[in-house]
C-alpha cells in the first residue's frame, strides 16, 4: 500500500509547490515563486518515472497529476504574469487580467492530454510547464527588480509600458499553442538506439540548449529554450510533412 501512493506523494509534492508559488507570488516574491514552480516541474517528471518503476501506475495517479500541473504550471505563473502588468500605467494595468487566461488555457490542455490516445510518445499544442518555464524565466531574469518582501521598485514609464505589453502577446500566443493541434516533439532520448538518425532532433535541441545559455548567461536563457523548442518543433514538422 505505501509503495502504491509514493507516486502520488511526489504529485502532491508538485501540487503543494504550485500553491506555494501562487501565494509567494501574490505576494510578489517572484524569484521564490519561480524557484518553487521549478521544483514542482521536477517531481512533476519524476512521479510518473517512480509509478513505472515501481509498476503501480494508475488512472488516479494520472488524473492527480493533471490537477497538480493546472496549479503549478498554469495558476502559478498565471499569477506571476498578473503581478508583473500590475507595475504599468493604469491603462496596461487593465489588462493584467489576461494574465488570467493562462491557467484556464492550461486547464483545457491537461483535460485534452488526458482523453487524447495521439500523445503517447509526442505531442499535440505546447505542454504546460514548458509554457510554464517561459515565465520562469522572465521572472528570475527580472528579480533585481524587485525586492524581498517591499513590492515591486519599478517606475511607471512608455518603455516599461511596451515591454509589458509585449509580454502580453507572447502569453496569448502561448497560451493558444498550448491547446493547438501544433506537433512538439519529445525530449525522450532513444537510449536504445544513440545514434543521430534515431535522436536527430533531441541532438539538435540539446546543441541550441547550450549555444543559448552560451551566449546569453542569463535566466531569461530559459525562456529562450523553450522558444527554440516550438521554433525546432515547427521546422521538423514542416519537413515530416513534406
Amino acid at each position: 500500500m505505501i509503495r502504491r501512493q509514493i507516486p502520488n506523494l511526489i504529485t502532491l509534492g508538485n501540487l503543494l509547490c504550485g500553491v506555494l508559488a501562487t501565494i509567494a507570488a501574490a505576494n510578489m516574491e517572484l524569484t521564490a515563486a519561480a524557484l518553487l514552480i521549478c521544483l514542482g516541474i521536477f517531481l512533476d517528471f519524476f512521479d510518473g518515472m517512480a509509478a513505472r518503476l515501481l509498476g503501480v501506475a494508475s488512472p488516479i495517479g494520472k488524473e492527480l497529476d493533471s490537477l497538480a500541473d493546472v496549479v503549478t504550471s498554469g495558476v502559478a505563473p498565471g499569477v506571476i504574469l498578473f503581478v508583473m502588468l500590475g507595475t504599468g500605467s493604469q491603462w496596461v494595468s487593465m489588462l493584467s487580467f489576461l494574465a488570467l487566461l493562462m491557467p484556464l488555457f492550461a486547464a483545457y490542455r491537461l483535460a485534452k492530454f488526458n482523453l487524447d490516445t495521439r500523445q503517447s510518445h509526442s505531442f499535440l499544442g505546447l505542454p504546460a510547464p514548458s509554457n510554464a518555464l517561459i515565465w520562469v524565466g522572465v521572472a528570475l531574469y527580472l528579480c533585481p527588480l524587485y525586492q524581498l518582501g517591499c513590492g515591486l521598485t519599478w517606475s511607471p514609464s512608455c518603455e516599461h509600458d511596451i515591454f509589458l505589453i509585449v509580454l502580453i502577446v507572447i502569453s496569448l500566443v502561448t497560451d493558444v499553442l498550448m491547446v493547438s493541434e501544433m506537433p512538439m516533439f519529445s525530449l525522450k532520448v532513444n537510449f536504445k538506439d544513440m545514434s543521430w538518425k534515431s535522436n536527430s532532433v533531441q541532438y539538435l535541441f540539446l546543441i541550441g540548449c547550450v549555444a543559448i545559455v552560451a551566449v546569453t548567461r542569463q535566466w531569461y536563457a530559459i525562456s529562450l529554450i523553450i522558444l527554440w523548442y516550438i521554433i525546432l518543433s515547427a521546422i521538423t514538422q514542416r519537413k515530416h510533412a513534406e
